[in-house]
């Protein structure tokens, strides 16, 4: 569920794998293994995605489907 949830928040904006890799500074194919589900998405890049698409990152793993990130301490 996670990996449809990162393609979908990214296809809503128009951007493309390799601009969202380059944000994270990673490699495009390491990005799309992330999409695929080929690779398991490290915590660091979660909290990276999830402050990038101002979501929370349990919207990101499926755990709500709420998009609302959560209030900063």
């Amino acid at each position: 569920m996670q990996e449809n949830r990162i393609r979908d928040l990214r296809e809503d904006r128009d951007l493309k794998q390799k601009e969202v890799a380059e944000y994270l500074k990673i490699h495009q194919t390491t990005y799309s293994d992330y999409e695929l589900g080929k690779l398991n998405v490290p915590v660091a890049v979660l909290h990276k995605l999830a402050d990038y698409y101002g979501v929370s990152v349990d919207y990101l793993i499926g755990r709500t489907n709420i998009k609302e990130p959560y209030p900063k301490k």
